[in-house]
């Protein structure tokens, strides 16, 4: 661990001069976070049908390859991603609540279990910061628990608010960005 070497980042100077719009960005993100925070459920439905219609797009390019691929192995293989796509994507657009509720109780299996997992096997390898693996599997374990508890209801307001926070994140990651490059 001692040999461990600096890497050096040469950033162009077209990005730096424009650390302005990356703040800006940065802010919006934010502020578009806060939003869907305080307005959780509006922000799990709005999230339900634009995942819906991106997956109704996709069904409808994928038509279009299989049409383009024309007779050969891959047709059928387009053809059923066609489907799919199609189908998930006009229950996501036509039935959003009862698709965020059935994605959120997903979500919660997956926060219990990965959880559960991060946690035991943060005790068992024992690598170097395993304290902070074991609080994380404690963390997504009571997350899961919690989100599961309240389900259904969970599902009105859980996606929007994950979706909420991770905007904040993101945009004072941006934030970030943009005061480091004004320092350069």
């Amino acid at each position: 661990m001692g040999n461990i070497q600096a890497i050096e980042v040469q950033i162009p100077h077209e990005i730096v001069q424009y650390w302005g719009w990356f703040l800006v960005f940065g802010i919006a993100l934010v502020v578009l976070g806060i939003a869907a925070v305080v307005r959780s459920v509006t922000a799990t439905v709005a999230t339900m049908l634009f995942f819906g219609w991106l997956l109704v797009l996709a069904s409808g390019i994928e038509i279009a390859q299989a049409i383009l691929v024309g007779h050969w192995a891959g047709f059928f293989h387009h053809l059923l991603a066609a489907i799919l796509f199609g189908v998930v994507g006009l229950l996501l657009v036509t039935r959003p609540v009862i698709s965020a509720e059935t994605l959120t109780i997903f979500m919660a299996m997956f926060f219990l279990i990965g959880g559960l997992y991060q946690l035991i096997a943060s005790i068992a390898v024992a690598l170097p910061g395993w304290g902070w693996q074991v609080a994380d599997g404690i963390i997504t374990f009571v997350l899961g628990a919690l989100v599961l508890a309240q389900w259904p209801v969970s599902g009105l307001w859980a996606i929007g608010l994950f979706v909420g926070i991770d905007l904040i994140f993101y945009g004072s990651a941006w934030i970030a960005i943009a005061i480091g490059l004004r320092s350069m």
